[in-house]
């Protein structure tokens, strides 16, 4: 199926099998520090990469967040339009652009709705593609750029669900959010800033008053609403 223009496609991603390694190692050195630990990111592949590798190969859910001082993550309350994003929960992303994006928007200091979406498509043959994105925001809060460093945490997925499977058309839809109705300690966080976002003029602006009909679009797989 051929998605409007304003799904993103995720960015070639070249990790060799040595970064690869490398990593596993570091992951495997995070689970077991018994802390949450600040990275000391070294690496010459963008840290995008990096989490896009763990989440992907590993299953490591992620959080993005303008806080760089959480030590556990309690569940509360969320607006969503969506019935499994409107509960009391721990929320976090299975895909490492999206948790990116919510770190590096400061929603603190701009007044800011957000239209935004991660997906998969499953065919009737049971082939999974790549990720897909939109990301959009107010437009007046684009027009201020509204970025901040942020972090992203790395959580185990032990206590996490996944969001259901959609169905559109004869293909299966995967959203990688999950929630958990407990409290979560990370393993680690990353600090990043805005210039770690491959997408960051890729965002779109929207009208604040027609949120439904962007999300409706995004559904329906229409156009983006003049």
């Amino acid at each position: 199926m051929e998605l409007p223009d304003y799904w993103l496609q995720r960015p070639k991603i070249n990790i060799d099998a040595r970064t690869s390694s490398d990593f596993d190692r570091l992951l495997e050195n995070l689970k077991t520090a018994g802390k949450v630990t600040n990275i000391d990111y070294t690496f010459a592949i963008p840290k995008w990469q990096f989490l896009c590798y763990i989440s992907d190969k590993h299953g490591v859910v992620l959080h993005g967040t303008g806080d760089l001082n959480i030590q556990v993550f309690k569940p509360r309350k969320s607006i969503d339009l969506n019935e499994f994003g409107a509960q009391t929960a721990v929320y976090a992303a299975g895909d490492g652009l999206w948790a990116l994006f919510f770190a590096i928007l400061d929603r603190e200091h701009y007044s800011i709705t957000t239209s935004n979406a991660c997906i998969r498509l499953v065919n009737e043959a049971g082939i999974v593609s790549e990720p897909r994105y939109v990301f959009s925001i107010s437009h007046n809060a684009l027009a201020q750029k509204p970025w901040r460093v942020g972090a992203v945490y790395l959580l185990p997925n032990k206590t996490f669900i996944h969001q259901p499977s959609l169905r559109f058309g004869e293909l299966t839809v995967l959203v990688p959010q999950l929630a958990s109705l407990e409290a979560v300690k990370p393993y680690a966080r990353l600090e990043v800033t805005p210039d770690d976002f491959p997408f960051l003029g890729d965002i779109r602006g929207l009208d604040d008053a027609r949120l439904q009909e962007y999300g409706q679009a995004m559904q329906d797989g229409a156009p983006w609403p003049n």
